[in-house]
């Protein structure tokens, strides 16, 4: 794993790489990004901002998804995936809300992750973007990067977590995950585009298994590229 100096100077580098590095996620206010960050499991977050608009114009905030009827939310949010589970979730969630919160989403990763369908995953997201408190989401790309780039050295995305948070300081942590989510969707992809990579001279997967010509090795026996094998991350 690299060191902490190495860490910052590596995602600082991917940030100039990634201008502007956001969730791609569209929302108002807290309660509507938690919303769409539970919709976005199993999801595209191009796919929840086509469903959010009449979702949130039908149901703005706790309150009134907390009295949803089901039958229609999930007509609502069908296009998803997992409408039934995410229905309950949703339901689930908002009347908790209410009735521990006052209808507010709570700035404590303990209070986000007691309510149905939110895991540290999604509590990170909210926290980190809606709600000022520093979080650093772990998805399947910050997984794939950081085990790539040697940022961490884990399948376990809550250790992975406490790895990268290790290594950065806290003023860094939501931005540390954004850059990393948008270089694992546009650069280093299951397939990398190497050449594209501005880290690449610091990334371990480019070191081991790019040859120096710059072509990934072949694999053997039909092996993937990346040998390592991360599991998605929960919501």
């Amino acid at each position: 794993m690299k060191s902490p100096t190495e860490v910052r100077r590596i995602i600082r580098t991917l940030a100039k790489q990634h201008p502007n590095a956001d969730t791609e996620l569209h929302y108002r206010n807290p309660f509507e990004l938690l919303v769409a960050t539970i919709l976005s499991a199993q999801s595209t977050d191009e796919r929840v901002n086509i469903v959010t608009p009449a979702l949130f114009a039908r149901y703005p905030d706790a309150r009134s998804l907390a009295a949803a009827s089901t039958s229609e939310l999930e007509k609502l949010i069908l296009s998803t995936g997992f409408f039934r589970q995410k229905a309950k979730a949703l339901i689930g969630m908002s009347r908790q809300l209410v009735d521990q919160h006052d209808g507010q989403v709570p700035a404590d990763m303990d209070a986000l992750t007691a309510l149905p369908g939110v895991g540290r995953k999604t509590a990170n997201v909210v926290l980190g973007h809606a709600l000022g408190v520093p979080g650093l989401p772990v998805d399947r790309h910050v997984l794939r990067v950081a085990n790539r780039i040697g940022l961490a050295n884990s399948d376990d995305p809550e250790r992975v977590e406490a790895q990268l948070c290790a290594s950065l300081p806290k003023s860094l942590w939501t931005l540390a995950s954004d850059v990393q989510i948008l270089h694992g969707r546009r650069i280093s992809r299951p397939k990398p585009l190497c050449g594209r990579c501005s880290v690449r001279k610091d990334c371990e997967y480019y070191r081991r298994v790019v040859s120096a010509e710059g072509v990934p090795r072949r694999p053997k026996s039909g092996a993937p590229h990346d040998t390592r094998r991360v599991r998605a991350s929960r919501s």
